[in-house]
């Protein structure tokens, strides 16, 4: 029998606001254990929460984003259960009455563009953090109670693997280009709960599902997926049925295990928050919200592809952030034609942050204009430039010009000093010279490399182009 599988998502977004939620304290990430803390985030009794407003307009925000309806009403709700890092014994968090309902993520797929719908989006507190010390025992960190979060919650649209991933990767583009969350998985700043079930294709029903807690990473999404369909798989075969379990995710492994059954564990006794007042929209508080709206990595990348002649790979690595996106943009603004500067970026400037490590590109668009210029003027060659910009990484307030004075890396551009080189190698080099006269145009390349050795690569390749072919004869 042929299965289909059934995914939903939801993916949970640590939002880039200075303080948490419902208190003042900071939401800075890797602060000293139970440094951020105050008596409304640490649970004490008695303490009334504050609604962060900014932390509803990032969700208005990523609501409009993604199309969806803003509601006229919301409210906070409390959501009972008991965890250890969980001190109040409920999570602040919506249910009925979310920030935006509704809405879909684009992906592409074989057969072209597909929408995940969007069920709603809310946004909630997170909980604190459980350290295990083999000599201590668990350790918890409050730090992180009361960090806000947006809960992306996908309706189960997707059928594979590969559209689960890709869906995390297009909604994490989305809040990058919106600036709401920095989005580093590996931080835990987006994490998502993986819903899975299969059912024989052509059945209507939905099978029973299982969800995977807290998988923070493209490829463990895609693995976790693939594991879970062939598991439900395999018991369906073998006639047993599938029991609706949270499983835990081993990534090392590669395996998932249960942590708990959901089988009438399911009623979190949601109630409306009493100390938190209901959130009443208007047109124009939603209006002002949309006026933030930024283009989009998907619209970003057909403009690049329409407007500037890109392939659909290269105008992808230009929307890959949006410093990346907003580099590009700059520097095609200064002057620089569109494929040259996506040039420098993927070729070099990429590769070098990469190498190091390095969240983003550290010079501006100016900077990478200028060294554009010194290539297209002939002060540098094009090799050079990769060097220039090794010395942009290390110091990127000093021009390409100076730096690549300092460092010797001008090009010799003198047409009487190049003519010297090329007819020295002319002269030594008989065998490329007859081979060339005999019409094998590759020989060139031998004398262009002699002249290029000679002159330690600074010699200007087309000029010396130009001097060996009226030195050969055309």
């Amino acid at each position: 029998m042929r299965y289909e599988t059934v995914i939903g998502l939801e993916v949970h977004c640590e939002l880039c606001t200075q303080s948490k939620i419902y208190c003042s304290c900071s939401t800075r990430f890797g602060a000293e254990e139970n440094t951020q803390v105050c008596p409304i985030c640490s649970g004490m009794p008695g303490m009334l929460p504050v609604q962060n407003i900014a932390v509803v307009e990032a969700g208005m925000l990523v609501g409009l984003a993604t199309g969806g309806a803003i509601p006229r009403v919301m409210r906070s709700e409390r959501k009972h259960y008991f965890y250890p890092d969980l001190p109040k014994g409920f999570q602040t968090s919506q249910s009925e009455m979310p920030v935006s309902v509704g809405g879909f993520v684009a992906i592409d797929t074989p057969e072209g563009e597909k929408r995940v719908r969007l069920h709603h989006i809310h946004f909630e507190e997170d909980a604190g953090k459980l350290i295990h010390d083999p000599m201590l025992g668990t350790l918890v960190d409050l730090n992180r109670c009361g960090v806000p979060l947006l809960e992306i919650v996908s309706e189960p649209d997707m059928r594979s693997p590969e559209e689960a991933r890709d869906f995390v990767e297009a909604l994490r583009e989305i809040l990058l280009f919106l600036g709401v969350s920095d989005c580093r998985m590996e931080q835990g700043s987006l994490r998502c709960d993986v819903n899975v079930s299969v059912r024989p294709i052509g059945q209507a029903e939905y099978g029973e599902r299982t969800e995977m807690k807290n998988i923070n990473s493209l490829r463990s999404v895609y693995r976790a997926v693939e594991f879970e369909s062939k598991r439900q798989i395999a018991l369906l075969e073998k006639g047993e049925t599938i029991r609706r379990d949270t499983l835990r995710w081993d990534d090392a492994r590669g395996v998932a295990y249960a942590m708990r059954s959901k089988e009438g564990a399911n009623d979190y006794l949601y109630f409306p928050e009493p100390d938190l007042p209901f959130i009443v929209t208007d047109d124009a508080w939603v209006g002002r919200i949309r006026e933030r709206l930024v283009e989009l990595p998907r619209a970003r990348r057909n403009r690049y592809a329409s407007e500037y002649g890109l392939s659909e790979y290269d105008a992808s690595l230009m929307c890959a952030t949006p410093h990346t996106a907003a580099l590009f943009e700059g520097t095609i603004a200064a002057g620089a034609q569109a494929k040259v500067a996506a040039n420098f970026i993927m070729s070099d400037a990429s590769r070098i942050r990469n190498e190091r490590a390095l969240e983003e590109i550290p010079f501006d668009s100016r900077a990478l204009y200028a060294l554009i210029r010194l290539v297209e003027d002939g002060t540098i060659s094009r090799s050079a430039a990769s060097k220039v910009m090794e010395l942009m990484f290390d110091d990127p307030d000093a021009s390409p010009a100076k730096l690549a004075s300092e460092h010797g890396l001008g090009q010799i551009s003198d047409e009487g000093a190049v003519r010297e080189l090329c007819v020295a190698a002319v002269a030594n080099g008989e065998k490329a010279v007859a081979d060339y006269k005999k019409g094998n145009v590759k020989a060139l390349t031998s004398l262009v490399g002699q002249v290029m050795k000679a002159s330690r690569g600074k010699a200007n390749p087309a000029l010396v182009n130009k001097i060996l072919l009226e030195l050969l004869g055309g």
